[in-house]
């Protein structure tokens, strides 16, 4: 019997394989996919996370920035970090972590993770026996379907889709332009190439008509766009969303949910990878602390600061009028702005 089966191959899942390898346990990494995987999001590593793979051992190459930049009809408005963040292509962060982790003896194996059962003494999934199962697979979590954890979500859902394009990064930040219903992030990932990530919500999806294309959605940034026009292509669209999850708890018995599978709000402020990344050490904790209902109070620490800056400015924003007049604002007090980016970075 292995000592720990983590399902899903994502940043939450290695970095618990990681901190568990680093304890010395026994770690099974199962994952349906092949290969390295990619994920239509932002790519920003907050500092807090930064430092954190740092102490796994972990230094994905990308490209650092120091602060946050909105645009709106002209104006911006700049908050800084008190340490630099990271922008890095989320396949070579797949491939960092990947690394240390099978340098540490972790084994990834192809299945999935379908209809756990445990009992006093294990978890047996996908053909495996072992002590415990960390479930990070990803925010529409079959784990969590399958314990009956799912709960319901009445919020207004919202999308996204990114593509990367050839051309060195214009700015030290990562640029955030506000639109109706629409949100346009752009992050340096290395030095020839940024990644542009596109946020929108049901009217912006009902102006696509089937479905916003990239390209009709970047074409609501005339600046922007105008700025990308003749850098080639870096990647194709990759869509992702909806982005609301939430479950009932986080520690099921001898399975514990960690990453998107835990719950998730919103990519509006940037904080998926930091909360899948120090909520995957907070668990492994809670295991070596053999008090995995640990986790539970973990969660929640890491959770309440995502979940009231990410609900509080998404209410700010939904009407069109203090969407754009939020630049405005964090320009006459950029203090406010640098206060909100310190509680982020932690």
């Amino acid at each position: 019997m292995i000592d720990l089966l983590v399902a899903g191959a994502g940043p939450a899942g290695w970095t618990a394989a990681i901190a568990a390898a680093t304890r010395g346990l026994e770690v099974v990494v199962v994952e349906p996919r092949e290969g390295t995987l990619d994920k239509a999001c932002g790519e920003g590593l907050m500092p807090a996370t930064v430092e954190a793979l740092a102490r796994l051992g972990v230094h994905p190459h990308g490209r650092p920035f120091h602060g946050i930049r909105y645009l709106a009809d002209g104006v911006e408005a700049r908050g800084r970090f008190a340490t630099p963040a990271l922008g890095v292509r989320r396949t070579r962060l797949h491939e960092a972590l990947e690394a240390r982790a099978t340098a540490l003896g972790v084994r990834r194996v192809e299945g999935r993770v379908r209809d756990p059962r445990q009992d006093a003494d294990g978890v047996r999934a996908a053909g495996l026996r072992a002590r415990w199962m960390i479930a990070a697979d990803g925010l529409h979590s079959p784990t969590r379907r399958a314990l009956g954890l799912d709960r319901p979500v009445r919020a207004p859902l919202r999308r996204g889709l990114r593509r990367h394009v050839v051309c060195a990064p214009w700015a030290s930040t990562v640029d955030v332009h506000w639109g109706d219903d629409l949100e346009a992030y752009v992050t340096p990932v290395d030095e020839e190439l940024v990644g542009v990530a596109l946020l929108y919500g049901e009217t912006a999806r009902r102006r696509g008509g089937d479905g916003p294309s990239f390209d009709r959605l970047l074409g609501t940034f005339p600046a922007l766009e105008a700025h990308l026009r003749d850098a080639p292509s870096g990647s194709a669209p990759r869509g992702a969303g909806p982005f609301q999850a939430r479950s009932r708890q986080r520690v099921a018995g001898r399975i514990l949910l960690v990453g998107d599978a835990a719950g998730y709000v919103d990519a509006l402020t940037g904080e998926g990878t930091k909360l899948a990344v120090l909520g995957a050490i907070a668990a492994v904790d809670a295991l070596g602390s053999g008090r995995p209902e640990a986790w539970e109070r973990s969660w929640r620490r890491l959770w309440l600061p995502y979940w009231g800056a990410t609900t509080g400015l998404l209410a700010l924003s939904r009407p069109p009028a203090l969407r754009r007049a939020l630049p405005r604002v964090l320009r006459r007090a950029p203090w406010l702005f640098d206060a909100a980016l310190r509680v982020l970075a932690r």
